[in-house]
């Protein structure tokens, strides 16, 4: 049985409602994989983290469980799954945190099925791409924006193809001009954002831009160095702005 958002925040009904999407959301579950809308979540629903060491964030990955504080990491997925805990209790979702520190697109792909696929999530929201050029830019790593298009789309398609009704979600890549990144960066890092939007938009995914939501936060007048010191790893003004452009877009 779905769960209609008659549980959920008054600001996450509004989104709803002006998607015109409540039919769909208590109906027909299964539309929402390829309509890219708000997901309608079951009691007991799977949300998945998954990425490199954005999501990470720290995350004690000797520990399994859902819904565990150290397992879940000191990012923004540990706090949008922590205001999804608070404000759902009755649906008793389980969230988990995948993301491993140093992960390119190829590395997901070998721990995908069962990092992903075995846990039957309901919601799985990727953010990978940084890693994919930086590691170039070290000489650690050869792939080139193709080869990262190409396995994204695979990897999406996979999950599609293995869980029919899933939500997908992808977080746009980002990078802040300060610390590590410099004008070496571009315009490849460019092509690659670009790429992953492409990607989404193929596989009818969610797409949170959060390199647009941190330019904005930047012109309105903060340093690049405050949302990130090193312009790849959010602090945690970085990561809360993360969590709220996360739910923000999902909808729950």
């Amino acid at each position: 049985m779905q769960v209609p958002f008659s549980q959920s925040t008054p600001h996450s009904r509004r989104r709803v409602l002006k998607s015109g999407a409540v039919a769909v959301l208590s109906a027909a579950p299964s539309l929402l994989a390829t309509a890219g809308l708000p997901p309608a979540l079951a009691p007991g629903s799977v949300i998945l983290f998954q990425g490199d060491s954005i999501t990470d964030a720290g995350r004690d990955k000797l520990q399994s469980p859902p819904n565990l504080a150290t397992a879940l990491g000191r990012g923004y997925a540990m706090l949008a799954a922590a205001q999804l805990l608070e404000e759902h209790p009755r649906l008793q979702l389980k969230i988990f945190n995948r993301g491993i520190s140093g992960n390119k697109v190829p590395d997901l792909e070998a721990r995908w099925q069962a990092d992903c696929l075995d846990l039957k999530p309901a919601v799985v929201s990727v953010l990978i791409g940084v890693n994919d050029l930086w590691h170039k830019l070290n000489g650690k790593y050869d792939g080139t924006p193709e080869a990262y298009r190409d396995g994204f789309a695979a990897l999406l398609q996979s999950t599609r193809a293995a869980l029919p009704e899933v939500t997908l979600v992808v977080g746009e890549p980002f990078v802040l001009r300060c610390g590590a990144v410099n004008d070496s960066w571009f315009p490849e890092f460019e092509t690659r954002r670009a790429l992953a939007r492409e990607v989404a938009k193929e596989a009818k995914a969610l797409w949170v831009p959060f390199q647009e939501k941190f330019d904005e936060a930047v012109a309105a007048g903060t340093e690049p160095g405050y949302w990130a010191a090193d312009g790849v790893h959010p602090s945690p003004a970085g990561h809360a702005l993360m969590a709220r452009a996360w739910r923000s877009v999902v909808g729950v």
